[in-house]
């Protein structure tokens, strides 16, 4: 049977602000090294035997990136499900076996959340190898941390004797997080699970009739466009729940498998702190930092020089356009904060100030009153759609590469230091003709700069809808 592994890309990663964002949330943010959590975790899969290309499942919205960086590690193509809505992850996962039982009906499934992190691949690995037989055999398995704290952020799995789940555990107090380390019994719920799809489709038409005839007709009413499948728009009225929830609490056919692989949810910033590593002083730092005189602190300077002195157990996170400063101790609380910026309708908590798309990147360097100065890169090859604006003018000025202009009826080249006009209600086009990234200086002025102020007519990328800019 070939093992078809299923990478659930949902999520925003709130306590993970102000890296993460609803626009560039953690799964796709290299957290801990020079690759995101999404590349690891597929990389995680290499050495393991008859593996299908990953099934991704996300939503449409980071849809480009998630190309990208599968293209950067070399694991396009690949199919990409791109739900209109989320819908937690028994949908998910329904959508993905859906999806797989049409070409293989003796597919394994391998669920796999995007954003967590393991220190020791060959763990992971060693435990798919010992779930495969369980799962061949009709099983469906989940993975269970072995546990080295009492911890209260995470759920917990009690196992029987036999290896079976005798029970799943909402995250306890710390009385009873110490009771269940010490009683040897009981495992993190790592959020894992391997089993066969056509298992998981008779034990979800046993339990949850309603997620299986929601997921179906999302199928179906589906399209594909390119390297991705646009789920039906019908799916919004699919029922949400986790795989946990809908059918492996009530299932008998369920197993746990023990994962030491040095696992972590990433779920806050005190888990980077955790799973980082530390200086003499128990420092994790990562960019332009100088600290002195302080200890046990995660610093992170994603913009600019960070300098801290005679400080303990803190959290500091710069941006270019916010920075966190937290007791590591209330991590956790980072989530509510998110949650207060949103209800001031603060972007910050929402677009990261550099912003993806598929022909590459812009990131904001000054905005006033009528005018807003950008820096754009557009890979080779690629190119903006054909578009004009109701509200505002552009000037480009080239600092590398050459840039293909479309002006109304006029096409043309300018190069390194050469610039040109677009005004008001002008169509116009960007293209990059050459051989490495065109970067350009864009200073736009008018009544009003939205990202919405765009008319496209036409778009490599199928992209009509106006609140993409690009």
């Amino acid at each position: 049977m070939k093992l078809h592994p299923i990478v659930l890309c949902g999520g925003s990663g709130s306590r993970l602000w102000p890296l993460s964002r609803d626009e560039h949330p953690k799964q796709l943010l290299p957290l801990l090294g020079g690759r995101s959590l999404l590349q690891e975790t597929v990389l995680r899969l290499e050495g393991l035997a008859d593996v299908a290309a990953p099934v991704v499942v996300s939503n449409a919205q980071y849809r480009f990136l998630i190309a990208e960086q599968m293209r950067e590690i070399g694991k396009m193509p690949c199919p990409l499900l791109l739900e209109p809505a989320g819908r937690n992850t028994a949908p998910a996962l329904t959508l993905a076996a859906l999806r797989v039982l049409a070409t293989d009906p003796e597919a394994l499934l391998l669920a796999m959340p995007a954003d967590h992190a393991m220190t020791d691949a060959a763990g992971f690995r060693a435990a798919v190898g010992a779930a495969l037989e369980l799962a061949t055999a009709g099983r469906l398995v989940t993975f269970g941390v072995v546990p080295d704290a009492p911890e209260t952020g995470y759920g917990y799995i009690r196992r029987s004797a036999g290896g079976e789940v005798a029970e799943f555990v909402e995250k306890p107090d710390l009385a009873r997080a110490e009771a269940f380390l010490a009683s040897g019994d009981y495992l993190w719920n790592s959020g894992l699970f391997l089993m066969r799809a056509t298992r998981w489709i008779e034990e979800l038409r046993r339990y949850r009739p309603d997620i299986l005839q929601a997921c179906e007709a999302a199928i179906t009413s589906g399209r594909q466009d390119y390297d991705f499948f646009h789920v039906g728009a019908c799916f919004q009225d699919c029922p949400g729940e986790s795989i946990d929830y809908a059918v492996m609490e009530h299932t008998g056919a369920a197993s746990v498998v023990p994962l030491a692989a040095g696992w972590s949810d990433v779920g806050a910033w005190d888990a980077l702190w955790d799973i980082g590593a530390k200086d003499e002083h128990g420092n994790v730092v990562r960019g332009d930092v100088v600290t002195q005189g302080s200890r046990d602190n995660l610093i992170v300077a994603d913009n600019r020089l960070v300098a801290v002195l005679g400080v303990h157990d803190l959290v500091v996170v710069e941006t270019k356009d916010a920075v966190l400063v937290a007791h590591r101790a209330r991590a956790q609380e980072v989530k509510e904060l998110v949650a207060r910026l949103k209800a001031m309708a603060r972007s910050e908590c929402t677009t990261p100030s550099r912003v993806w798309r598929p022909w590459g990147f812009y990131e904001s360097l000054d905005n006033g009153a009528r005018f807003q100065v950008k820096r754009i890169m557009v890979r080779p090859g690629a190119a903006l759609s054909l578009q004009m604006h109701h509200h505002r003018a552009e000037h480009w000025v080239v600092v590398k590469g050459t840039a293909r202009v479309v002006r109304d009826h006029e096409q043309f080249l300018i190069t390194e230091n050469q610039s040109t006009y677009i005004p008001v209600g002008v169509r116009h086009r960007l293209e990059n003709p050459g051989l490495i990234p065109l970067e350009m200086i864009e200073v736009q002025s008018g009544g009003y700069l939205g990202e919405d102020d765009i008319t496209r007519f036409e778009d490599i990328y199928r992209r009509m809808e106006p609140s993409v800019g690009g």
